[in-house]
């Protein structure tokens, strides 16, 4: 298979894809129903179409709502129907989504079973409703802000951008956050586990990442001054936010400023890169392997079960290189490719951490091809070869 029969076999596969999704009764009725399901799972969403889409479809806002553990489902329903508008009104042109939390636990919308209902969400939303997969945003409000900080990581792959209020970050790692930019908010008197504090402390730690990978972890706090744990960050008015939120947190010092925090003006601004020349990926935190279908991040793959280490691979095209940083992830990972990433049609060579460079003849594959659509129902990830690391 050549770069042109590769090319009109991914439209092929997309189309034949698409039409297979929109014949399943099950995959319709689930979108008609609202509910998606797994095992003894269940997750209901409203929806709303808002406006026209873009060039490649509509944006998707997903927004978690609060709410959290509790021994009966009354508060989550009442935080659900309330996130139904919350941030809807700014939503100009977009799909408005608002999933209700899988259990009435802390970790609603965490849960193991979660992320694959998540993944197919974003699959159906895709195909039933022309959702544009570069456009998908993850936002959220105290409970829902904890999936934020829970889920963006480890489905950094699959969002453009994310929104966290008045959530706790639960200890959770950043670092698979190197292409998704994150804004989190917080009232300066939110002092409930720590709220406030923590979520400096997580500007911080961002901080620390890009200093440390100036090219990337764009992100940006908000500390809305003396407000408690309800505040404006749906508003299209400017708020009166900290000037300077680490001087509040080490000495006390509060200085003001306003600026626009509404949630969604900042998602908009951003668009994912489906397929950047590097690629950082954390193993430790992924969604659990038993639940979660999916083994790729980006354009790197990991065999089934492989959850500790990090790698960290970049392109180079000039000279048709997979250069390997690190890895110490102690398993097999290996690099998904498809035209346009490198030329396929010459040797590939992997450079190693010690030096080592090895070539690689690639053989474009129409089995790799319907596998890599079938894990994420994104045409951005077909891939038609794979060289293990």
């Amino acid at each position: 298979m050549n770069a042109t029969e590769a090319q009109q076999c991914e439209g092929e596969l997309w189309e034949e894809y698409c039409r297979t999704l929109r014949a399943d009764e099950g995959r319709k009725a689930e979108v008609q129903e609202r509910c998606l399901t797994f095992g003894n799972v269940r997750m209901r969403y409203g929806m709303e179409v808002i406006g026209e889409p873009g060039p490649g479809g509509y944006p998707v806002y997903i927004a978690l709502h609060g709410g959290g553990g509790s021994p009966t489902p009354d508060m989550n329903d009442g935080q659900w129907e309330h996130m139904k508008v919350y941030y809807k009104d700014s939503v100009k042109s977009g799909i408005y989504v608002n999933p209700r939390g899988v259990r009435d636990t802390w970790d609603t919308h965490a849960n193991p079973e979660s992320y694959p209902l998540y993944d197919r969400l974003i699959e159906d939303l895709i195909v039933y409703c022309g959702a544009d997969p570069n456009r998908v945003y993850l936002l959220g409000f105290s409970a829902g802000g904890d999936g934020v900080y829970l889920v963006g990581p480890r489905m950094a792959d699959r969002f453009a951008a994310l929104h966290m209020s008045a959530g706790c970050p639960n200890k959770g790692s950043m670092v698979n956050l190197y292409h998704t930019p994150i804004q989190l908010q917080v009232g300066m008197n939110d002092a409930a586990y720590d709220r406030n504090r923590e979520t400096v402390r997580y500007q911080l730690y961002l901080d620390e990442l890009q200093r440390r990978e100036p090219d990337g972890y764009i992100h940006n706090a908000y500390v809305h001054v003396d407000k408690p744990h309800n505040f404006r960050d749906n508003a299209e008015e400017k708020q009166t936010v900290l000037a300077d939120n680490k001087a509040w947190l080490e000495e006390g010092t509060v200085t003001e400023r306003k600026a626009d925090s509404n949630a969604v003006h900042f998602l908009q601004k951003f668009t994912r890169d489906p397929l950047p020349e590097r690629v950082i990926w954390e193993l430790d935190n992924r969604s659990e392997a038993r639940q979660r279908d999916v083994s790729s991040f980006y354009w790197l793959r990991c065999e089934e079960g492989l959850h500790n280490g990090t790698v960290i691979v970049h392109l180079e095209p000039e000279t048709n290189s997979i250069v390997v940083e690190r890895d110490d992830t102690q398993g097999s990972v290996g690099v998904l490719l498809k035209d346009g990433m490198l030329d396929l049609d010459r040797p590939v060579r992997v450079v190693y951490p010690d030096g080592r460079k090895v070539e690689h003849i690639v053989t474009r594959s129409h089995e790799i091809m319907w596998d890599t659509l079938k894990e994420r129902g994104d045409r951005n990830y077909i891939f038609s070869a794979y060289i293990k690391l």
